[in-house]
């Protein structure tokens, strides 16, 4: 079992990594919530529900109510909040109730942003299935849902009481989506953890076959990644941007194809590809070094193709929430392990950088 605790100016928990952990949930949350009454509801996905409910049920002696969501980014949106909020309302939900996020990043961000404005704020718990939301997604208090114009441009921070990431649930997991979640991972190693992206070099078969040792390290060292950089910058207002990594051109394809073609691992796959070719140009890597990483995320493809023009790309940038008065902010890697914030990218680099990642594409999805 690993504990990681994540401690920033307006909160502290601990990431709890181990299997099994489902089975133990209730007098966790007792645990938590000592000497406070709370009234638990869960929400989750129908699927997952259908995975796990016998194991998530085990310790609690009345099963709690159940709120249901369908899973897909395209669910990820103020309708399907509403409609929670609603739920919740209708179930005689107040102040004492906790909600327990179980499911992969889109019900984690949504529940977290539920939690944060039902009755103007309310406890909540993250319980993540897949491994983008346990290496990820679940850790540092960012909540929120997707508007037409852009990814995540509504949302609050409002951190968690704790999460708990049980690694048995990832056996269940499609390659696809473990593949997607592991593109976040080989971003933590390329930002601020060297040994971790040597590690995931060294080990791709064992951690691609979701063998149990390679998978919980794998998710340890991504969470230590997060948890330091969220403990030292809470409200992205400097360093956290780093995790950003890839997600400029991520998020614009995503938008781009509607949020129904890419899961979020492989969009930001590309992207980090994209962002590459912007720092081997600026000579922040050399050419191997941006090789030796492209190879490491197709090693942990294959990444899904997508149709969009370059131009239209990079148009969709201009709405990336790290944009600062019209200048966007764009995360460059400086070697392996070792990142920084630029804000003079041009759009002509950009688009050089965005067109070279699309031939790739092109060329290794024939």
């Amino acid at each position: 079992m690993s504990v990681i605790p994540v401690k920033t100016p307006s909160a502290t928990y601990d990431v709890t990594i181990a299997s099994g952990l489902l089975r133990t949930l209730r007098p966790r949350l007792e645990k938590l919530n000592q000497g406070k009454p709370f009234v638990p509801f869960v929400v989750t996905s129908p699927e997952i529900w259908g995975l796990w409910s016998e194991q998530f049920l085990a310790s609690f002696k009345e099963p709690p109510a159940v709120l249901f969501l369908p899973a897909g980014e395209r669910y990820k949106r103020m309708a399907s909040v509403e409609d929670l909020a609603q739920q919740l309302a209708e179930a005689g939900a107040d102040r004492d109730s906790l909600l327990i996020a179980f499911g992969g990043g889109v019900i984690g961000d949504l529940t977290g942003f539920l939690a944060a404005i039902y009755m103007r704020g309310i406890r909540y718990v993250q319980v993540p299935t897949t491994l983008l939301a346990q290496v990820d997604s679940s850790i540092g208090g960012k909540t929120g849902a997707n508007l037409a114009a852009g990814k995540n441009l509504i949302g609050s921070f409002h951190h968690p009481q704790a999460v708990l990431a049980d690694t048995d649930v990832l056996g269940t997991l499609p390659a696809t989506e473990l593949r997607a979640g592991l593109q976040e991972s080989i971003k933590a190693g390329i930002i601020r953890d060297a040994k971790l992206f040597s590690y995931m070099e060294k080990n791709a078969s064992a951690i691609l076959a979701a063998e149990p040792k390679a998978i919980t390290h794998v998710v340890a060292a991504s969470v230590r990644v997060k948890a330091d950089v969220v403990s030292k910058d809470e409200k992205e207002s400097g360093l956290r941007m780093i995790l950003n990594f890839g997600h400029t051109i991520g998020h614009a394809i995503e938008a781009a194809t509607n949020y129904k073609q890419l899961l979020h691992g492989e969009a930001v796959g590309w992207g980090s590809i994209a962002a590459l070719n912007v720092a081997v140009g600026r000579k922040t890597v050399t050419p191997a070094q941006a090789e030796r990483m492209t190879n490491l995320i197709l090693r942990y493809g294959p990444l899904s193709p997508f149709k969009a023009t370059a131009q239209k790309l990079v148009d969709l940038t201009a709405r990336d929430k790290k944009n600062r008065s019209g200048v966007r902010s764009f995360i460059l890697p400086k070697g392996i392990g070792a990142t920084q914030i630029v804000r003079d990218v041009t759009e002509a680099e950009l688009l050089a950088a965005t067109e070279k990642m699309l031939t790739l594409m092109r060329q290794s999805t024939r």
